[in-house]
């Protein structure tokens, strides 16, 4: 078998427990929207092809690159959509399912925390190193040694723009992935946890298109949502 690489051994023990707590969360729908029975017997499928997945995870820089903690966060729902769509389940149940987990796995975390996480995204700081990570991701020296990892670009808001700053992905890192592994029809499930990340976190994202739609881009576009 492949093996793993380093930077995500290190880290296989926290993405193995949240996988387990996702199929925690997600069991009742598994049952009711996918009518299925055998959960326990669903549940080490995902876990074994969760395994294979860990061996195909690209590696695109460690800490040094944003790009690795959204492999870490969500390649693993690319295990739960393959087990699935072999039983049968339709690929829009498959993506509902999907959403509402992790959507219940985020709100776990306490809303304090949340929104210092999303107000640390939106802020000055983290956005000098956006515009960092963007520039060198269309470099042909890091294309060549991550060939696998997200091409983007910084986007400036125009005076009339309403939203704060936004990400024009020009290459992702998971149609890569799915392109390679056979996963295309499952992939824009992954696109539709994007909107529940921010949200749970206070900012509002706005895309109207993706790459796995079609599109040139993704065009990411973030706001902050207004606050009681």
């Amino acid at each position: 078998m492949a093996e793993i690489h380093p930077f995500y051994e290190a880290h296989r023990d926290d993405m193995e427990s949240a996988m387990r707590q996702r199929l925690d969360l997600a069991e009742p729908m598994l049952r009711e929207r996918a009518h299925l029975s055998d959960v326990d017997a669903v549940r080490q499928k995902v876990m074994d092809e969760f395994a294979i997945v860990l061996t195909q995870m690209p590696y695109v820089g460690g800490a040094a690159s944003r790009m690795s903690d959204f492999f870490m966060r969500l390649t693993g729902f690319m295990a739960i959509s393959r087990v699935l769509r072999r039983r049968g389940v339709p690929v829009t149940v498959i993506g509902e399912i999907e959403r509402q987990t992790y959507k219940a796995q985020l709100l776990t975390q306490p809303e304090a925390e949340r929104l210092a996480a999303g107000d640390h995204f939106m802020s000055a700081e983290n956005q000098i190193l956006l515009r960092e990570q963007a520039a060198r991701s269309v470099t042909e020296s890091h294309q060549a040694e991550f060939p696998e990892d997200f091409v983007y670009d910084f986007v400036e808001p125009a005076p009339n723009d309403s939203f704060e700053f936004g990400i024009n992905y020009r290459a992702c890192g998971f149609c890569k992935f799915a392109g390679r592994h056979g996963d295309r029809e499952i992939l824009p499930n992954i696109c539709g946890l994007d909107f529940d990340a921010y949200a749970t976190r206070g900012i509002r994202l706005e895309r109207t298109q993706t790459l796995a739609g079609g599109a040139s881009h993704c065009n990411f576009r973030f706001s902050r949502l207004q606050r009681d």
